[in-house]
């Protein structure tokens, strides 16, 4: 028994049981200032499209919470797919984008929701990078923290991300392609 506790104790304290306790850090680094998270259901084949209209070099890091889903990314369409897209990701795991500062603002995301998979819950954490050096030539104004200087830093509002598919429109719309498909 005291050898069980002294195993237990040992596990606890030492790096390798680390594994065991929740993580301080999630990989993000301090320089990345969270604007949103996004959480949502995704059923199989369907997508849900959001809207990013902030500045700057954005990161999306979605993470799949049940079944799987895949992000896809445009700057020409507010409706990217697996068709048409810009950039993407498609992994089994964690999902990331970084969208760069150049995009043409509106930029369109599109999470699809695998067939694998009935229904797909995500959460994705959306990240302005303030490692990246402001261009020189921008003379908007944004006052920095002491109130000197012109750093930007965006403020997010709620207008930033806006979903443009109701549920119903998903379900009539899924409903729509299961008649055609049994008619043809």
């Amino acid at each position: 028994m005291l050898c069980c506790a002294a195993l237990f104790a040992l596990l606890f304290l030492s790096p390798a049981g680390g594994f065991l306790q929740p993580a301080a850090d999630d990989g993000v680094p301090e320089e990345w200032l969270l604007l949103h998270v996004v959480q949502g259901h995704i059923g199989a084949g369907n997508y849900s499209y959001l809207r990013l209209n902030h500045d700057g070099r954005i990161v999306l890091n979605m993470r799949s919470l049940k079944g799987d889903a895949d992000l896809y990314v445009s700057d020409k369409t507010l409706r990217p797919s697996f068709d048409a897209y810009k950039l993407q990701s498609t992994t089994c795991g964690p999902d990331v984008v970084v969208v760069p500062g150049d995009f043409a603002r509106p930029v369109g995301i599109g999470i699809y929701g695998h067939p694998s998979y009935l229904e797909s819950e995500f959460e994705m954490r959306v990240f302005y990078d303030q490692t990246v050096p402001q261009d020189p030539f921008d003379k908007r104004p944004y006052p920095s923290e002491d109130g000197h200087g012109s750093q930007r830093f965006p403020q997010a509002t709620a207008e930033d991300f806006q979903e443009e598919e109701s549920i119903f429109w998903t379900i009539l719309i899924g409903l729509l392609k299961i008649i055609v498909e049994i008619l043809f």
